[in-house]
């Protein structure tokens, strides 16, 4: 190993799109639409409608500010240079902390689906996965961004076929509910619904493994038009064709709704989250190792500051992947990896649009970027005090 290496410029338009849906579409809405139906009824679309708003806020903030990332250091760059280093710090090893927890949150999700087939000893296969993307990962870019491309493309193909076949069975009865809406069933709601739309930001992060880093703008917008789209349009069409009873009774609530719509089809689609939760746990991997080495860098770190002969970090790689396995030892509750994750996402977030607000001065940039900011230290902030 050696800190003089450096990364591989393998990733183009195509790769970071599929980096940022990749790991935004995965553990969430494959599990989530239970919860949320469990904890509001149909009012959970409220829920997802409120949070989409609020997540492409954060987003279009990051897209604005882009351009500030350094060669080396992603968001370190962007904090430090707007806030300060003692700012920047704190705000970098909180969002690695909440990159363990997602990594985690999403092995947790993966072993829900795979209790779908019966299979025992799922805490060890989980963390197998993550033993198994680590080591994809330390082989290089090339092979883990070719992985990603793949798995990618193998859940958003059937997650828009199976939205479009549910549409049809949708009844309007199934969104009266039966219960009133509270303030606190919506906020933690708004809470676990946040985690599907986390994960965009690893767009942005593989800066100095981008061929031409101006394209990260473009892919971040592309990113979160695919999820906002998607997921919408999904959670529709599961609450109106089955109905919430029957998605918050289950722990895979979209193969169940498949399954009761189409017999035999619960299995398939089973395997398919399964493939879109691998996409997920591979780019949330990705982003973790990237920005734990960007700082190790910044802070000059032995080991985890060095690139192996691949360019890779590899180091940065293990050390992630080694605490998210050993947090589902103290785990495996995807609810509250899920909700730890969130909430020391949020506090980045808020620091993204706070970015923007100082750095992009023009009305419309800076309405996007309150909206962004308020919204997502509401959430905290109510969170805390209910």
């Amino acid at each position: 190993m050696t800190e003089n290496r450096a990364y591989k410029r393998s990733l183009g338009l195509f790769e970071l799109v599929s980096l940022g849906v990749g790991g935004t579409i995965g553990s969430g809405i494959f599990v989530v639409p239970g919860v949320a139906a469990r904890l509001s009824g149909p009012w959970s679309l409220l829920a997802w409608a409120i949070v989409a708003i609020s997540a492409s806020c954060v987003l279009l903030s990051l897209s604005y500010v882009s351009n500030r990332f350094t060669q080396g250091n992603s968001f370190f760059s962007l904090f430090e240079s707007v806030f300060s280093v003692h700012v920047a710090i704190p705000l970098v090893v909180l969002y690695i902390i909440s990159s363990i927890f997602g990594v985690s949150t999403i092995a947790a999700g993966i072993g829900q689906y795979i209790g779908f087939f019966d299979l025992s000893h799922i805490l060890l296969i989980e963390m197998a996965l993550i033993v198994l993307f680590c080591l994809i990962n330390i082989i290089g870019i090339s092979f883990s961004g070719m992985t990603e491309n793949v798995l990618t493309t193998l859940k958003i193909v059937p997650l828009v076929a199976i939205s479009l076949l549910l549409i049809p069975f949708i009844r309007p009865e199934n969104f009266a509910s039966t219960l009133p809406l509270t303030g606190s069933g919506l906020l933690a709601t708004i809470i676990i619904v946040y985690w599907p739309f986390t994960g965009f930001e690893i767009s942005a992060i593989p800066v100095e493994e981008t061929r031409d880093p101006s394209q990260i703008r473009k892919s971040l917008l592309i990113v979160m038009g695919i999820v906002v789209s998607l997921y919408l349009v999904l959670n529709i069409a599961l609450i109106g064709s089955v109905g919430v009873a029957s998605l918050a009774a289950s722990p895979a609530p979209i193969a169940t709704a498949a399954g009761i719509i189409f017999a035999q089809s619960g299995t398939v689609v089973a395997f398919i989250g399964i493939v879109a939760m691998l996409s997920a746990l591979n780019a949330y991997i990705i982003g973790t190792s990237r920005v734990l080495h960007s700082l190790s860098s910044r802070l000059s770190v032995p080991k985890l500051r060095n690139l192996n002969g691949r360019g890779t970090p590899a180091y940065a790689l293990a050390a992630g992947c080694f605490a998210s396995a050993a947090l589902l030892l103290l785990s495996n509750h995807f609810e509250a990896l899920a909700t730890i994750s969130v909430i020391t996402t949020l506090i980045p977030y808020i620091f993204f649009c706070c970015a923007s607000w100082i750095l992009v001065t023009d009305t419309k940039s800076r309405l996007v970027s309150a909206a962004g900011a308020f919204s997502t230290a509401a959430i905290l902030v109510i969170y805390f005090i209910v």
